[in-house]
């Protein structure tokens, strides 16, 4: 047999639903995504009409369609906000610019940017790192691994949608090196959550509709749907939200589910861009589908040919993402070890803030990048209001030419003041990627003319914008890698563009290769293929685009997957998640249910003592999740869940006597559903000493029929039954039908493929 290497990640081991790592932070428990199909279940279904059914039908549509419209509105409403308050906040550097200017007073204005910068991501930190730390980041990695079956805590609750909203607002105002199209996902999913469930478990607020969704099974389909609509209101991309549920999550799929994703798609981004129209009084207008858009690639001078598809390839084959992600892996693993106290988060976060102004004001300052304002030029840098001045040269001087800004371009940045340290009559091209909004300069970098940008500009913002988004992605903060990852690879793929055509003697348009090295450097970070391709081809409106974005976007992933594994699941793998790929490692078929099982298994009688059952449920050292239910001599006759058993013990669902059949409270769906997805804790349920001496008669609410294995299956095919059908657990049992053993996820999850061979992750207590 081969050895098996052991990487001690964390220490300690446990079952489905043990301890956690951290004693403030709740368990990492497990979704029952296969449904418990006891006694109470299949009445209820037999019960049901055709109507019934086509009620329910209708409500997961009318549920869908509500997640679009409201994922609409956040993403609106975070739209709307950035807009206002970046206003105000550029129109005070504006005045502090011309009053300092003219006497010498550019470090005050420095001073003032910085400060106003670290004190919007100061907020934004502190909601974060003190109110709900889950809200941190893009939450892709936590909606993954939700769809995947693991329960983060608290990962789809309301107040974490408020603090994300707001964190990410705080954070794209701060100036940091971030995006907030990735928070739109973790939103979607929020939100598709709790509208699913029709009540609050935050607000304590019932409305008693949807009932029947409360369940893990509906929850993670809609959830799938949230997703999707958070992807399609980010970029405009319907289809491409579609396709990231499927490629990044879901783990059960049928044709129903696509097309309601796909409404829910659809309905989020007509959501978005009906009232985007309002707020730009274009009512009506719907030309702005997503929060970003990339312009349309329709000139003849993008086309691409033949002979450009190597070189296409080739730009995947760079390996900046995998870069990113080592030095990311590294900053992660400093972060976890010296600053995880919530103070040093937000100092921390305050800090990059700060470093990121001063670097952007440096650059830009020190820059001798000065292009002429043509008229050419004068409709991508409208600087004018008035129409006639856009036939003549700017004749202003720096400090002044904020005034003759139109309003729709302070929304961005105030410093689409490109002559900022130029002549009269010129703009400042480093200041066209550091001064805006990371989605504006994504645009620019894509459609500008070729010659606006100096190569050596190009190169120091790339190697200057690459460094602060990799020490910002991590932080205490809401935030999205998307978009950032797109701007430094146009940076350099335009950089390539350039290079190509001095090089080659051949006409090489820099907006095309912009556009590849993008899709190359958000696909070597974030390694996704299908559904970036879609989504990109979306958001640029040329679907001949659509094959070289492939090429570039799976050599991105195979040269990358060679030396680290994508951004999100390295920190999936760092907060020691059970997460199950799509496949068993490919060297694991040696491997038997027999070394992988967990055993002696706490096993119930059918028809068990109370008492027994309060001691099996308060064992904090174990902390099971589910019981195989036996008849003796321990023969299998059904499963049971700890949520079960804790409604069971709370409606006192007793029997006195072995053997009578007393008259005892008749308990129906409802009553496990009202508890869901909160069940109490069994310390919070007071049994009395007589009461501990009764029996409770397991038979009606177990699950009769688990799935089972036998101790000789190999474990890729253990792996298929976890990962086609949700399962939480698998009971192993003999040729007798005896319990004797149980395979968790976790069990499969500590293996892996890694450089030495098959792996074992020695993962913390889920």
């Amino acid at each position: 047999l081969r050895s098996i290497n052991k990487e001690h990640l964390v220490m300690g081991r446990g079952r489905d639903g043990g301890g956690s790592s951290a004693p403030t932070v709740p368990p990492i428990t497990h979704l029952d995504y296969d449904n418990s199909e006891n006694q109470l279940f299949l009445e209820e279904e037999r019960r049901m009409s055709f109507t019934g059914f086509r009620c329910l039908e209708i409500s997961r549509w009318l549920i869908c369609g509500l997640i679009g419209v409201l994922t609409g509105l956040i993403a609106c409403f975070i739209d709307i906000v950035v807009e206002k308050v970046a206003r105000y906040k550029y129109e005070a550097i504006k005045q502090n610019i011309e009053r300092f200017t003219e006497v010498g007073g550019l470090s005050i204005s420095l001073i003032l940017w910085a400060v106003l910068n670290f004190s919007f991501v100061m907020v934004g930190s502190i909601l974060v790192a003190f109110f709900e730390p889950v809200a941190a980041g893009s939450g892709i990695p936590q909606i993954k691994c939700y769809l995947n079956g693991v329960k983060i805590p608290r990962v789809v609750r309301l107040k974490t949608l408020v603090i994300k909203v707001c964190g990410v607002i705080c954070s794209v105002i701060g100036g940091l090196a971030v995006g907030k199209e990735g928070p739109m996902i973790h939103s979607g999913a929020v939100v598709a959550a709790g509208v699913s469930q029709g009540r609050s478990t935050t607000l304590k607020k019932d409305l008693m509709i949807f009932e029947y969704f409360r369940r893990d099974t509906e929850k993670r389909d809609f959830v799938s749907a949230g997703a999707a609509a958070g992807v399609s209101a980010a970029f405009g991309a319907p289809v491409g939200g579609v396709l990231f549920s499927l490629e990044e999550g879901a783990s059960f799929w049928n044709q129903m589910l696509t097309w309601r994703i796909f409404f829910a798609s659809m309905i989020s981004t007509f959501t978005l861009n009906f009232f985007l129209s309002i707020s730009h009084n274009n009512t009506g207008d719907l030309s702005n589908p997503g929060l970003i858009n990339f312009g349309r690639f329709e000139s003849e001078n993008l086309n691409y040919n033949l002979y450009e598809i190597p070189l296409f390839i080739a730009m995947g084959a760079i390996v900046l993402g995998a870069l990113f992600n080592f030095l990311n892996y590294w900053l992660t693993i400093f972060r976890i070890r010296y600053v995880h106290r919530p103070c040093l988060q937000v100092m921390e976060a305050m800090l990059v803030a700060a470093v990121t102004a001063s670097v952007s004001f440096t650059m830009i300052y020190f820059s001798n990048d000065c292009q002429p304002l043509d008229s050419e030029h004068a409709e991508e840098y409208p600087l004018q209001v008035h129409p006639p001045l856009h036939h003549q040269p700017l004749q202003t001087s720096p400090s002044r030419i904020l005034l003759f800004m139109p309003k729709q371009m302070l929304k961005l940045c105030f410093l689409s003041f490109i002559q900022l340290f130029c002549a009269d009559g010129e703009y400042n091209s480093m200041a066209t990627t550091f001064f805006n909004t990371p989605e504006k300069s994504v645009r620019s970098l894509f459609h500008n003319q070729p010659g606006t940008y100096n190569p050596l500009t190009l190169g120091l913002f790339t190697i200057t914008y690459f460094f602060l988004a990799c020490w910002t992605y991590g932080l205490a903060v809401s935030a999205g890698v998307f978009i950032p990852s797109l701007l430094i690879g146009a940076a350099w793929g335009r950089l390539c563009g350039i290079w190509l055509a001095s090089l080659a003697s051949i006409w090489a348009d820099p907006g095309k290769y912009a556009l590849i090295g993008a899709a190359a450097q958000l696909g070597g970070i974030v390694r996704m293929t299908l559904s970036l391709t879609v989504i990109l081809v979306e958001a640029t409106g040329n679907v001949t685009y659509g094959l070289p974005i492939m090429l570039v976007l799976l050599t991105a992933k195979i040269v990358g997957d060679y030396f680290q594994e994508g951004l999100y699941d390295i920190h999936i793998k760092l907060q020691s998640v059970p997460f199950l790929h799509w496949e068993a490692p490919a060297t694991s078929h040696w491997l038997t249910t027999r070394e992988v099982m967990s055993s002696p298994v706490t096993c119930l009688n059918r028809i068990e003592k109370v008492g027994t059952i309060v001691d099996v449920l308060s064992n904090t050292s174990t902390n099971h999740n589910g019981f195989p239910v036996v008849v003796q001599p321990s023969k299998l006759c059904g499963l049971i869940l700890r949520s079960q058993l804790i409604v069971l013990l709370k409606h006192k669902v007793f029997v006195e006597l072995a053997g009578s059949r007393l008259t005892r409270r008749k308990l129906q769906l409802k009553d496990f559903r009202d508890a869901y997805p909160r069940f109490p804790p069994i310390q919070s349920i007071h049994v009395s000493q007589d009461e501990r001496e009764c029996l409770m008669d397991l038979t009606e609410f177990m699950n009769p029929t688990p799935y089972t294995v036998t101790q000789e299956t190999s474990l890729p095919r253990v792996f298929k039954l976890f990962r086609a059908l949700g399962l939480r657990h698998l009971v192993v049992i003999d040729d007798a039908n005896r319990v004797v053993g149980l395979v968790t996820r976790k069990d499969l999850a500590r293996y892996h493929l890694g450089k030495h061979g098959l792996e074992e992750l020695h993962l913390a207590q889920t």
